[in-house]
């Protein structure tokens, strides 16, 4: 039945509607007045084009409120991640100077801080700083993140925060410990959180020797957080 209903269009495309258009018999029918008008669509396709760099783009601005600025003599510029409304942010260890010399910037102005926790085994510390009402992230569900899954990092370039610089690419191995990305990037980078296109934090950023950046999982983060 389904040959001869194709046949029985075809032959009605053919033949039979060419003449119903031409005839003057049939000028009068609706069916023949809206085709000659073009108001007749058959099989209507809508094209949809999603661009992913303009979800990237919006899941940048959701976080840069979210993101601090780490600066010391020794390391330079660094960053980390507002994880708590209270003020408790996460970055790398390693960016932790030993002498407790450096200085936190969130939105552009200096903060005071104290460092709660070192953990150089997942190199993850914890910082509290003297804010209250922050603006912060969901953590991405680890059971979510899946190879080939699109994502970034952000950071800003300068204390100010006037400046920022970002980097994406696609997660390419996920460990326990750890997801590993095809983002290449150097130390300026360093401790720049990595997020999933909706903005959720996926862990936090560090060079390894291949030059690419991984991240220290979700699971070590909800750890060092006691969650």
């Amino acid at each position: 039945m389904l040959i001869v209903g194709a046949l029985g269009a075809l032959l009605f495309n053919l033949f039979l509607l060419p003449y119903m258009v031409s005839s003057p018999y049939f000028e009068n029918f609706e069916f023949v007045k809206y085709f000659k008008d073009g108001n007749i669509i058959v099989n209507k396709t809508d094209q949809i084009y999603i661009q992913e760099n303009i979800a990237i783009q919006n899941a940048i601005e959701k976080v840069k409120k979210s993101i601090v600025a780490i600066q010391s003599a020794k390391l330079g510029l660094a960053s980390g991640m507002v994880v708590t409304s209270d003020g408790l942010v996460v970055t790398l260890a390693s960016v932790i100077p030993a002498s407790g010399n450096f200085t936190v910037f969130l939105q552009g102005q200096q903060v005071s801080f104290t460092v709660v926790k070192i953990d150089a085994k997942n190199n993850l510390a914890l910082i509290k700083i003297d804010k209250n009402n922050l603006p912060t992230v969901g953590f991405a569900n680890t059971d979510e993140i899946k190879l080939g899954q699109r994502v970034f990092l952000a950071m800003p370039t300068s204390t100010k925060a006037d400046n920022w610089i970002a980097n994406e690419g696609i997660v390419r191995q996920i460990s326990q410990d750890a997801v590993q990305t095809t983002i290449s990037e150097n130390s300026v980078l360093l401790g720049s959180p990595l997020f999933n296109t909706t903005g959720e934090l996926v862990g936090m950023g560090a060079t390894g020797k291949d030059g690419k950046i991984f991240a220290a999982s979700i699971s070590k983060i909800q750890a060092l957080l006691g969650l």
